[in-house]
């Protein structure tokens, strides 16, 4: 059902209040042409109703050309800060950047962070952001699951369809995302609420088995049969299966770079005001799919860039896949069995 702008503005204002902004401070809003009206309306009332001084920087798409999707996570190769220092400067000179337009994976985004710029995502439908806004549990629970994570030296992930996936980690931070900026310099989508780092360079290796029913994204769709990925040197080297495979091979092919086989950032969902069924109510045009990735339970790994972990990896392929049922262990600990996490939930 759609949400009223009261609704809406009420979302935002929470989040702003979760993400310490005060008074006086500038907020520049980042939009484009897909920005959805509602969420930029209700954001600036949000914005002033704190009293912030607010800023609107809209910018002209890119990658028409090179993208085969109008998903903003299609193609991640320049963006329209890419040479654009005017812009760049005035996102470095605000405390909170609100990216409607979606900066993710960009050099510019790591740069105006370094600044000590806050950036919060959001770009999802209205109806989305208000059913997701975030709490302190949440941050309290991603947290402690990103706090493990730092602490362990190998992920491991199973499952019954025949997944069998070994990571050495520890080269990169863990991240936790839970859909708010409370920190200087914080990068957040909302929504979110997962956990999640990347393996060391070279090294994840095994068995991947993407089961019926498992999502790919950005094509958003379901899996209608397995896709089986097999995984050697911190690469994905074999894709098999049926049309499915077929789609997401030729998909992967059209980047013709070798990096965006390589595997990217893994861990797991922990929100359970997101979930794995929402996909199937929207158009592929409405969403960018972030239920399917938070979805409480899933495994959700990645194929491409981990520049944005502290990794010199870059590339225009980003796939992510979040799995059903998975077992997933830290040293040998379970943390997830069977898709139910282990951690007591959010109460």
């Amino acid at each position: 059902m759609p949400v009223s702008d009261y609704q809406l503005v009420s979302a935002w204002q929470e989040v702003l209040r979760l993400s310490k902004l005060e008074a006086g401070q500038t907020v520049t809003i980042l939009t484009s042409t897909a920005t959805h009206p509602q969420n930029l309306r209700c954001a600036a009332i949000a914005v002033q109703s704190l009293g912030a001084v607010m800023n609107r920087l809209d910018l002209p798409p890119v990658n028409a050309e090179k993208a085969l999707s109008r998903d903003p996570l299609a193609y991640l190769g320049t963006t329209p800060l890419t040479g654009n220092k005017a812009a760049i400067a005035c996102l470095k000179e605000s405390d909170l950047v609100l990216d409607l337009m979606t900066l993710l994976f960009s050099p510019e985004q790591i740069d105006i962070l370094k600044s000590g710029t806050k950036i919060l995502l959001a770009v999802e439908p209205p109806e989305v952001l208000v059913r997701t806004v975030p709490t302190e549990a949440d941050r309290k629970r991603v947290k402690t699951a990103a706090a493990r994570i730092e602490a362990a030296k190998e992920m491991t992930v199973v499952s019954d369809a025949g997944t069998d996936l070994r990571c050495p980690i520890g080269e990169f931070p863990a991240t936790a995302e839970y859909a708010f900026v409370d920190e200087v310099g914080r990068w957040d989508h909302w929504p979110s609420g997962f956990a999640f780092t990347f393996p060391n360079e070279g090294q994840a290796t095994g068995r991947i088995v993407i089961d019926k029913g498992d999502i790919l994204l950005p094509q958003k769709s379901y899996t209608t049969d397995q896709i089986i990925l097999t995984v050697e040197n911190g690469y994905a080297t074999k894709i098999e299966g049926g049309v499915d495979a077929e789609l997401l091979r030729e998909y992967m092919a059209s980047f013709n770079d070798p990096e965006g086989y390589a595997i990217s950032h893994i861990g797991w969902g922990l929100q359970p005001r997101c979930y794995w069924s929402t996909l199937g109510l929207y158009d592929k045009e409405q969403t960018i799919g972030m239920d399917a990735r938070a979805y409480e339970g899933n495994f959700l790994f990645s194929l491409g860039p981990n520049n944005e972990g502290g990794g010199s990896r870059t590339t225009a392929c980003h796939i992510d896949i979040p799995l059903r049922n998975c077992t997933v262990s830290l040293d040998g600990e379970e943390v997830v069995r069977n898709g139910k996490v282990l951690d007591g939930g959010v109460k």
